[in-house]
């Protein structure tokens, strides 16, 4: 399946995801089409994941969080606004940092009674609005800067950080010498954060 193809693929199950909240008699579809989402995606997720926290079993439990998250906020999802790739980046993203200053309140706060620490981390179950709306906020924003860099810039950071590819594996699949690569994601990387810092 080429980018384009899997694109519209994840709009459509994001879409029958959120169909759900409208149409309890969908459910079913609903579940299965979380379980397709979650098939296509989740091994770039992870890897997004894994970045931030830096811990293969904390990965897993961000994972499941931000895959919760998405069932629950699918509706708010916008194909206008930004790829479904990077929207469902950016609450993972949110979640692996959540999860990262949850584990450091714990650890400040050792004293607290369980009752209070189970309170805190487990996570509500109606959808937060901040949460949907900063992620895409966010993901209409990184979408945005993506677009500015020079065509092959972003398809070596694309790859590099939504396919979790190393600097080595880009340059062999794409045939350009290890420095090149190296020098292109660097610079792509500081545009980013550039432009970044003007929708902050």
């Amino acid at each position: 399946m080429d980018a384009t193809a899997q694109e519209h693929r994840l709009i459509e199950l994001l879409d029958r995801v959120a169909a759900r909240a409208l149409d309890s008699a969908r459910r079913g579809d609903s579940e299965s089409a979380l379980r397709e989402l979650y098939d296509l995606t989740s091994a770039r997720l992870y890897g997004v994941a894994l970045r931030v926290v830096g811990n293969r079993e904390w990965a897993e439990d961000v994972l499941q969080e931000a895959y919760l998250n998405i069932w629950r906020i699918a509706g708010n999802y916008r194909a206008a606004l930004s790829p479904p790739l990077a929207w469902m980046g950016v609450i993972v993203r949110s979640r692996a940092l959540d999860f990262l200053r949850r584990r450091a309140s714990e650890r400040a706060d050792a004293g607290v009674e369980l009752e209070g620490i189970v309170t805190d981390t487990v996570a509500a179950d109606s959808p937060d609005p901040l949460d949907a709306s900063q992620a895409s906020q966010q993901a209409w924003a990184l979408h945005e800067c993506l677009r500015k860099l020079e065509a092959r810039q972003r398809e070596l950071v694309s790859l590099a950080y939504l396919r979790d590819l190393s600097h080595g594996e880009l340059a062999e699949r794409l045939r350009l010498p290890l420095g090149t690569v190296k020098t292109w994601i660097r610079r792509g990387i500081e545009q980013l954060r550039g432009c970044m810092s003007q929708y902050a």
